[in-house]
This record gives C-alpha cells, sequence and structure tokens, in this order.
C-alpha cells in the first residue's frame, strides 16, 4: 500500500493555513502542521485526528529543517511573508523538495524572484511564490486570456470582491508592505514596477453579472504585477478593486470573515475579470467564486499536486502561469471556480 505525500503546511493554525489542511486531507495526502505556536499546532491535530506536528520558527534554520525533514513539499502560509518567505524558501532548497506560498506581499514575491533564482534553477527545485487569489490566480487567468499570443500592451485585473472581512495576517502584512514603501502606493508601468504618491482614482468596471457596473479604485495593485511579468512580455499591468472592498479593508472595525457554510467560507463572493489588449485587440477572461481566502486553498493545493505528479513546464523560481497549463489548471478548479 502507497504511503500518502507528506506535505509541510507552515502557518497551518491561520485562517488561510486551515483551508489549506482540510484540501490536503481532502486530496488524500498527510499535511504536517508547523508555525511558531506549538500549543496551538497540537490543538489543532486534534480536530483533525493527531496529525503531525513540527513547531519552527523562521529565524531559528535547525527547527525548519526539522520540520522540512522527509516531507515531499511545503507550503508556506504564515505572513508576513517579508519575514518568512526567505527562510522558508532556503529551507526547502536545503531539503531539496518543493516550496509554494501564498504571499500577497508585493515586495516579498518579488524578493522571492529576485532573491533565489539562481539557487532553486541549480537546485532543480520548484519554488512557486503567490500560488494564491492574489498573484496565482490573476496569473492564471492573463496567461489563458493570452492564448497564441507572444506580447501584448496591457493586462488589466478587476478584483469585483462584494466585501472584503481581512484576517489578521492581511491586516499584519499590510501594515508591513505600507512601511517598506513608506506609505507610497505602487504600479507596474513601462515594464517596472513604479513607486508613486498619485492619489487614489476611482472609475466604473462592467463585471460580468452577478455584479454588473461597480465602482472600483484604479491601481490598487496586488502581486499579479510580480507575477504576470515574470513571464509575460507585458510591460503595463493594472489591478482594480471594487470599492466595497477597499473600504472594508482600509476600515479598522471591520471584522474578521465569519463562516456561512460547513466548509468554513464567508458569504463574500467575488468577479475577477481580467482583459489583455494588443493594438485594437482585447481578450477576456472572467473567474467566479465564493471566499477569497477558502479559494485559496484549492489554488496551492492543486499547484502541489501537480508538481508532485510532474505535471509543470518549468523548475526554479517561478509563476502559476508558466510553471503549469494555464487553461487546463482553471478547469480543475471547477466547481469552486467558475471561468469563462
Amino acid at each position: 500500500m502507497q504511503t500518502a505525500k507528506t506535505v509541510v503546511v507552515y502557518g497551518a493554525t491561520g485562517h488561510t493555513g486551515r483551508f489549506i489542511v482540510a484540501e490536503l486531507i481532502e486530496r488524500g495526502y498527510a499535511p504536517i502542521l508547523s508555525g511558531r505556536d506549538a500549543a496551538r499546532l497540537e490543538g489543532l491535530a486534534k480536530e483533525w485526528d493527531g496529525l503531525s506536528v513540527r513547531a519552527a520558527t523562521a529565524d531559528d534554520p535547525e527547527s525548519l529543517d526539522r520540520a522540512l525533514a522527509g516531507a515531499d513539499a511545503v507550503i508556506n502560509s504564515a505572513g508576513p511573508f517579508a519575514v518568512t518567505a526567505g527562510p522558508l524558501v532556503e529551507a526547502a532548497l536545503r531539503a531539496g523538495i518543493p516550496y509554494l506560498d501564498v504571499a500577497a506581499e508585493i515586495e516579498a514575491n518579488a524578493g522571492t524572484f529576485a532573491d533565489y533564482a539562481e539557487a532553486a534553477r541549480e537546485a532543480g527545485v520548484p519554488v512557486v511564490p503567490a500560488m494564491a487569489f492574489f498573484g496565482g490566480l490573476g496569473d492564471l487567468l492573463v496567461t489563458a486570456a493570452m492564448g497564441d499570443w507572444t506580447s501584448a500592451d496591457e493586462a488589466h485585473i478587476a478584483y469585483g470582491l462584494t466585501s472584503w472581512h481581512p484576517t489578521q495576517g492581511t491586516r499584519t502584512a499590510g501594515a508591513v508592505s505600507h512601511q517598506r514603501r513608506a506609505g507610497q502606493r505602487v504600479r507596474f508601468r513601462d515594464g517596472e514596477l513604479q513607486y508613486h504618491e498619485d492619489k487614489p482614482v476611482q472609475q466604473d468596471w462592467e463585471f460580468p453579472e452577478p455584479l454588473g457596473k461597480r465602482a472600483v479604485v484604479a491601481e490598487f495593485t496586488m502581486a499579479d504585477v510580480v507575477t504576470v511579468p515574470s513571464h509575460l512580455a507585458i510591460p503595463e499591468v493594472r489591478n482594480y478593486m471594487a470599492v466595497e472592498a477597499a473600504r472594508d479593508l482600509a476600515g479598522e472595525d471591520t471584522p474578521a470573515p465569519v463562516a456561512v457554510d460547513d466548509q468554513g467560507r464567508s458569504d463574500q463572493t467575488f468577479v475577477v475579470d481580467v482583459v489583455v489588449r494588443a493594438g485594437d485587440a482585447e481578450r477576456r477572461i472572467t473567474a467566479r467564486g465564493q471566499d477569497i481566502y477558502a479559494i485559496t486553498a484549492p489554488l496551492v493545493v492543486e499547484a502541489t499536486h501537480r508538481i508532485l505528479t510532474n505535471q509543470t513546464h518549468v523548475t526554479g523560481v517561478t509563476s502559476a502561469g508558466k510553471i503549469f497549463d494555464a487553461k487546463d489548471f482553471l478547469k480543475s478548479l471547477s466547481p469552486v471556480l467558475l471561468t469563462a
């Protein structure tokens, strides 16, 4: 009888980490619970009938090596990723196992691509940052929309979220990013990340149903500005965020997400609308689903599964759209993610 492959989930007790653990179990994998708080990990293990626990801290390489010993892959869901990504990538390279994370932090993701490209390539180890709702999904959608195009002038990724009740992890990561940018905003234009102090601008975006026309904040920049340009020749990548969601995120009193179904999902629904333009030509693709934190679990677990079953195009530090068949990957997530 073949033993189930083991995947270390670092940050397993977090909001997204719990979704990832549940998804791994559903897919027949054996999660190893890891993170900083041994007591919380033990409590979570009891909820799942005694899963393995390996406590570790990002500032202790030996503890990370023990946590990853003998595992088949590691998924990092513990932010801020400015603190955890580097040490976990290095530990994964020492162990010779694939690393994936769910980072939405632009600078942390850019750092992973910049700092570990050579080491990951030499080790022949896949390193996939931002394999999540922000970064990974947008990259898959843009790649699928491009089709046979080898380049485009612009990619527009609009997020229609009915609400956004941020987790504490989201708030903490956002504070770290804000500090690293000294309060500046960021965009991807002329083939590079640009930091600026322009005031946010609102405009209308025609989302497909069920959202329809919504006011959005233009240049509400997310991790797509790292993942998409990492492999596609598109000199301008723009993000847009529904005004309602942006206000929720900014609100100090906005509560954390509350489960409304037996899967633990909130009542938040989303439509991600992607438009790529090359000259006068335009291509569009849309994805719909429920709960941006919950959908991250099937995204990163499907990615892990494809890596461990050799359904990949490249190795080293890479994005979802480059390492996987984007259209097939998106199709595999139905019915939790519907694309058109």
